[in-house]
């Protein structure tokens, strides 16, 4: 059997939308949430969409859930060809409020959720010479402010995808990082550059809408398809990087000033 694809936090947004898309070209699906009903209501939506396969309830935080996920697809499918490592949490919270906990459970489920995933699926994906897609976000790169912990979580993610993508390349196995944009279109909404240009080009992707999990799950299809390793699939995400990679300082200034806004809002309510 081929074409075989494990989804961790399958049962609702993304993760849903992942398995749709594959589903639609035949694929057989490995589906893990917390949430059974979530699970059950996107295997009937990947059974719709031309797909089979079966759910297993799955916390990435207990590494022996996702080991026993990993014997589920060798049982039922004989093994794994993608896996995509996609569940998480949103968190937020100027530094001084976070606690530690916070902190945790944020590394807990974002960062070392993705890296027990990888651990417990890569004797599979070492025969298959396999797939990874980890899903990090924007905030990986651009590390908007009020939400320290959850940056570095998804930054973690990144250096963790580039690890592997370097580490892995012997093994064939291939890589992939995916980093939708947190804020949709209002995370540069005052972006004030230092060049008319600049403001040009970051002007243009103010005029984009946002896109649908269901849009970003077709552009992680084609992207993987062609072997890229960084995803992008916000049009002002990639403008915004683009940005930074030029001029990084413009970016802190800019997320600096939205900082300023946030805590005069907050101080008004």
């Amino acid at each position: 059997m081929q074409n075989r694809i494990m989804i961790t936090g399958a049962g609702s947004g993304l993760g849903r939308e992942i398995a749709r898309r594959w589903a639609r070209e035949g694929w057989h699906l490995a589906l893990s949430d917390v949430s059974d009903s979530g699970l059950q209501e996107t295997l009937k939506q990947v059974r719709e969409a031309g797909g089979d396969g079966f759910t297993q309830r799955c916390d990435v935080r207990d590494y022996s859930q996702l080991t026993a996920f990993a014997q589920a697809c060798e049982q039922k499918f004989g093994g794994i060809d993608i896996i995509v490592n996609n569940a998480g949490v949103a968190s937020g919270g100027f530094f001084g409020e976070l606690s530690l906990e916070d902190w945790d459970w944020q590394i807990a489920i974002n960062l070392m959720g993705v890296v027990k995933g990888c651990k417990a699926f890569l004797p599979l994906l070492e025969q298959s010479k396999g797939k990874i897609i980890n899903i990090a976000s924007m905030a990986a790169l651009m590390q908007g402010p009020a939400m320290s912990n959850y940056n570095v979580a998804k930054a973690g993610v990144v250096a963790l995808s580039e690890s592997l993508l370097v580490e892995l390349r012997q093994q064939e196995i291939s890589v992939h990082v995916v980093c939708p944009s947190f804020f949709q279109t209002n995370l540069l909404d005052s972006f004030r550059g230092p060049t008319p240009a600049m403001k040009a080009q970051v002007g243009k992707l103010l005029e984009s809408s946002p896109i649908s999990a269901s849009d970003i799950a077709s552009y992680i299809f084609d992207e993987v398809g062609k072997g890229q390793f960084l995803i992008l699939p916000h049009e002002q995400g990639r403008a915004a990087w683009q940005v930074k990679q030029q001029n990084p300082q413009a970016i802190y200034d800019e997320m600096a000033s939205m900082a300023d806004k946030m805590r005069a809002k907050a101080k008004a309510e």
